[in-house]
């Protein structure tokens, strides 16, 4: 099989975001970072940890906690949160916006044509099981227009760093990526902890998203919508790790957060109960997984959707932001064929390139993978939180032994990588600051009007050192992301 360039795996020095050189062997700091170097360097004793503080009481006050399936001694969480910035320059966030643009237009058309005509199947660019076959097609959407061809409405498209110049998606994330309040929520934290920092740098702002996904929302009502839209987001409930995040967009948005109990289906229409009598639904942000949403359609045993909502779906009357079946875009099989969807719909080269990526239903694929398992990371195709993955180098020999015996069981069920270089940023702890590894989630908005993106996203970072899971059910924190109106952050 053909790859891209590969990249240079983890026994390579990592690039500095800080420094601009190696993390080992740090240089200058880059211009963009110079007043961030000056303000750690002129900090107090004893500031940061004081403000790491102050952060972590007030995201408990305000209720910023998450999930952790399975953790029975600490099923509540706090995402640990990093007061030193992640800055990039005007002209950095620009290549990587159009990059984003232009994979997220291309995701919305893989997903129209394999639900349509299949063209991209019939021409022999991505093989027919891997969609067909895929746990996230859903055929009752085969045949089905969405409002303006638009299936994916909110992307989170992970993206890593490897250089001073180059940044490679790592996922794309279409069905309900999660992560935007905190990008929301880290920019006031910023403000009310670093005032004096970000008085100091021309940071392009992202606490309009709000106003940004309630327009798009509103741009993929139903055709047949009578007035205004009414929007509801539809969450599993309070006890779904994401709940604040759900509560948090529904207050943003002006909009009812509701559960499946709340809303009734009458003559393919839905409503919503209120006080006043049911009320009609045009869309629904859900945030609840294709296979809860209706038990008619779906799992008969859901509680957590509504009877008769595929139904309403079906016949145009409620537009589902995302839309049934847009899962299948953000398989991890599907992912490795990005290259070659976006040359078939837009006749282009990717902007954004991918991570080199062994598919192991290949055979000679696997043969790699298998002969070395312990410089790779193994990911489950339909995976996500950094569950179900072997990390190569960090790895047991049990673990290794472990999921040999996956991949020769299921091989189609796994696709492997490099363990990449990610980029370090400067991050801090108690008595220090350190360099850790970092990725980048964007948020993409589509709407009737095109494709927009707030200037930033969440970026994670992996917290222990030398680690290179970023994901918060990992042990992952975050940071605020600042995109500069200036490369360099001089006034």
């Amino acid at each position: 099989m053909t790859f891209q360039k590969a990249i240079e795996p983890m026994t390579s020095p990592c690039f500095d975001e800080m420094n601009g050189g190696e993390s080992v062997s740090p240089s200058a700091p880059r211009a963009l970072y110079d007043r961030v170097a000056r303000w750690l360097e002129n900090s107090p004793p004893g500031l940061l940890d004081s403000r790491r503080q102050q952060a972590e009481m007030l995201f408990r006050r305000i209720g910023i906690t998450f999930a952790v399936y399975g953790d029975k001694e600490a099923a509540e969480r706090l995402i640990p949160f990093d007061i030193i910035p992640r800055l990039l320059g005007q002209d950095e966030w620009r290549r990587l916006e159009a990059g984003l643009i232009q994979r997220v237009k291309a995701l919305n058309m893989f997903l129209t044509d394999v639900y349509g005509a299949q063209e991209i199947i019939r021409a022999g660019v991505v093989p027919a099981d891997l969609v067909l076959r895929n746990p996230a097609y859903r055929p009752e959407m085969q045949g089905h227009r969405v409002p303006h061809d638009i299936w994916t409405h909110i992307a989170g498209i992970d993206v890593i760093r490897v250089d001073d110049r180059d940044f490679y998606a790592l996922e794309d994330n279409c069905r309900t990526p999660s992560g935007v309040s905190y990008m929301l929520e880290n920019r006031e934290m910023m403000i009310r902890l670093a005032p004096d920092l970000f008085a100091d740098h021309r940071v392009l702002p992202v606490e309009n998203y709000p106003d940004a996904l309630l327009a798009s929302l509103r741009s993929v009502a139903p055709p047949h919508c009578p007035g205004d839209p009414n929007i509801v987001v539809l969450t599993p409930g309070q006890f779904n790790s994401a709940f604040y995040e759900h509560s948090f967009l529904a207050d943003k948005l002006g909009v009812e957060l509701v559960e499946g109990r709340d809303l009734a289906v009458r003559d393919d229409v839905v409503y919503m109960r209120t006080t006043e009598g049911l009320k009609r639904v045009d869309v629904i942000y859900r945030r609840v997984d294709d296979d809860f949403l209706d038990p008619l359609a779906f799992r008969p045993d859901s509680v957590l959707g509504a009877a008769g909502l595929m139904g309403a779906y079906l016949a145009g009357n409620v537009t589902l932001a995302n839309a049934v079946g847009a899962g299948v875009a953000d398989d991890k099989a599907v992912y490795t064929y990005m290259p070659e969807i976006i040359r078939f719909y837009l006749d282009e080269e990717p902007k954004l390139r991918n991570v080199t990526t062994w598919r192991c239903r290949e055979p000679d694929a696997l043969n790699y993978v298998l002969d070395h398992l312990s410089e790779l990371v193994v990911k489950e195709v339909n995976g996500s939180g950094g569950y179900g993955m072997l990390v190569g180098p960090h790895a047991s020999k049990e673990q290794i032994e472990a999921f040999r015996h996956k991949l020769k069981a299921a091989p189609e069920g796994f696709i492997a990588q490099p363990t990449l270089s990610l980029s370090t940023c400067p991050t801090s702890f108690p008595g220090g600051v350190a360099p850790r590894h970092v990725d980048l989630r964007p948020f993409v908005l589509s709407g009737a009007g095109g494709v927009r993106i707030v200037p930033g996203g969440l970026t994670r970072v992996a917290l222990k050192e030398g680690s290179l899971v970023v994901n918060s059910s990992q042990g992952g924190g975050t940071k605020d992301t600042w995109i500069l109106e200036t490369d360099a952050a001089t006034r």
